[in-house]
């Protein structure tokens, strides 16, 4: 049996107790509580207990629960200037707890202060901010994360930009050189602070930038000798790829041409490796071309090189069902969710919009299948404001033809026969069936196909096709986009298709869910009951 711990000296019992139930409160406590509390025990009380019964069993994490607590209050947040030599003895601190709860002060402070530019010069006068990075690089995992968040508060806080970059080549130094003397985990750190500044502000990103510290992704994705790291920077290259500045920036590196030579060729000699880095490698190219800003800075050789290796993959992984090849056609969705690159995969030499469309509509594999008809969707301009759902005429043609080649190399011959046939599917594949529907309905063809098959109109309308909240949902979607797009279709003009249009409306009015029709009270009449 484990001994039991001994029990706080009777002087320090009261305030344990008492911190152990402040910090204990759920919820947010308020200006008035904390203002009471320490009107009990004050700050340099719990300070004094931290540093010099540390060794008492439970004093540091009680006290530490409660402090962080306190600190996360506007009143107990403006105390912290007054106390901003704890933080810098806390960031010394031997105890991983204290430092992390110094590292979160300091967002307390700024997050909660009313004069965030002195909070900010406090910080600088008692140089903070190197502290920071030792705690980033050599704490704990909570340490270290409370670390990174601070220093994001600093950077975004008037004034304290001047802190972590204080010219564009000393900010570089500084974390190239602590990237070039730390470990793997060091470094990978490094590059979870560059992703989290990277999304303060296009200033900071613009910084960031300047610094050349974007170059640091580029050396640890080229290093090929530790295939986590390598992975661990992908997976950060693909947060970085989802800042609203990433095709700003990340497109005039280097990182593009990276991540297609990764696609091409193998980095590692263990498959399997290959396959989770190509992966990875063709969802952050699609998500660096998802932009509209993506297309006004990177040139149509680069696209074509991405275009071409992505093309060479498929065609290699044909007929299988891969994550890989789930994760190319992801990666086409993203690219074809904007209208030029919507065009640009259409209208190709190469073969990657007709790999789409037939693997939407073919049953080789489900994976396969549902990231496909999602990727067509994208394509087809769903996502898209309604003025940008249409592309340019040669975009558009060829889409149409890519439809019907499909069709008629098929059992259904016609795309509403292969529209259908989705429809009568599992679950999750009729849900990207009406996206896709839902998308193409405004090309005028498309509308036709549809119209004409009675079946769609009944699966789209009927209340009862779908029994999930998301089928549902898509399924009405679908419909309110047939009736759009047919309100304003020559098409209206024809007798048949009169009668679809009132069929939408009252599917439409009916909404998503299994609403029954009103019903009138019926009297009932019975017989008396006799003794």
């Amino acid at each position: 049996m484990e001994a039991t711990p001994p029990p706080p000296p009777p002087e320090l019992a009261p305030m344990l107790e008492a911190a152990s139930d402040f910090a204990s409160f759920p919820g947010m406590q308020n200006d008035a509580t904390v203002k009471e509390f320490l009107d009990i025990f004050p700050l340099p009380v719990l300070f004094s207990a931290l540093q010099n019964e540390a060794d008492v069993p439970g004093v540091i994490d009680t006290l530490v629960a409660c402090l962080d607590k306190l600190f996360s209050t506007k009143y107990g947040a403006s105390l912290l200037p007054k106390y901003a030599s704890f933080i810098l003895a806390g960031l010394q601190s031997d105890s991983q707890a204290i430092r992390c709860l110094a590292c979160k002060s300091v967002s307390h402070l700024l997050e909660n202060t009313e004069d965030c530019k002195a909070a900010v010069q406090t910080l600088e006068g008692h140089n903070i901010y190197p502290l920071l990075l030792n705690s980033l690089l050599d704490g704990e995992e909570q340490t270290s994360t409370a670390s990174i968040n601070a220093i994001k508060c600093i950077a975004q806080s008037p004034g304290g930009m001047g802190i972590v970059f204080p010219d564009p080549s000393e900010g570089s130094k500084q974390l190239k050189d602590l990237a070039a003397h730390s470990s793997s985990l060091g470094r990978i750190r490094i590059l979870a602070l560059i992703v989290k500044l990277f999304s303060v502000s296009s200033s900071v990103a613009t910084a960031v930038y300047d610094s050349d510290l974007l170059n640091l992704f580029e050396v640890e994705i080229n290093d090929r000798h530790d295939m986590l790291t390598t992975l661990s920077a992908l997976e950060l290259l693909y947060e970085l790829a989802e800042s609203p500045y990433s095709s700003r920036f990340l497109l005039k590196t280097t990182l593009l041409q990276l991540l297609i030579g990764m696609i091409s060729y193998s980095c590692f000699s263990n498959s399997s490796v290959d396959t989770i880095l190509r992966s990875r490698a063709a969802l952050i190219s699609g998500r660096l071309l998802s932009s509209v800003d993506a297309y006004t800075t990177i040139d149509k050789s680069s696209v074509s090189t991405l275009l071409f290796a992505i093309d060479g993959r498929l065609k290699l992984l044909d007929s299988q069902n891969t994550d890989e090849c789930e994760s190319i056609l992801e990666a086409l969705g993203l690219i074809g969710a904007t209208t030029e690159g919507a065009s640009l995969l259409l209208t190709s030499s190469f073969e990657v919009a007709s790999h789409v469309v037939e693997s939407a509509f073919g049953r080789q594999s489900r994976g396969k299948q549902l990231a496909s008809l999602h990727a067509l969707g994208s394509i087809c301009g769903v996502d898209r404001p309604e003025e940008k759902m249409m592309l340019d005429s040669k975009a558009e043609e060829c889409l149409k033809q890519l439809f019907y080649a499909t069709a008629a190399n098929s059992p259904k011959l016609t795309p509403s026969g292969l529209l259908f046939s989705i429809l009568q599917q599992e679950p999750e594949i009729r849900i990207a069936g009406y996206r896709l529907i839902a998308g193409l309905v405004v090309r005028q063809w498309c509308l036709m196909e549809v119209c004409s098959k009675q079946d769609i109109i009944s699966v789209v309308t009927n209340p009862h096709a779908e029994t999930t909240k998301n089928g549902m949902d898509a399924r009405h979607v679908c419909c309110v986009a047939i009736s759009k797009s047919l309100s304003s279709s020559p098409l209206l003009h024809d007798a048949s298709i009169a009668g679809i249009a009132g069929k939408l409306q009252e599917a439409i009015k009916r909404g998503p869910y299994l609403t029954k029709k009103h019903i009138e009270a019926q009297p009932l009449v019975i017989t008396a009951e006799r003794f």
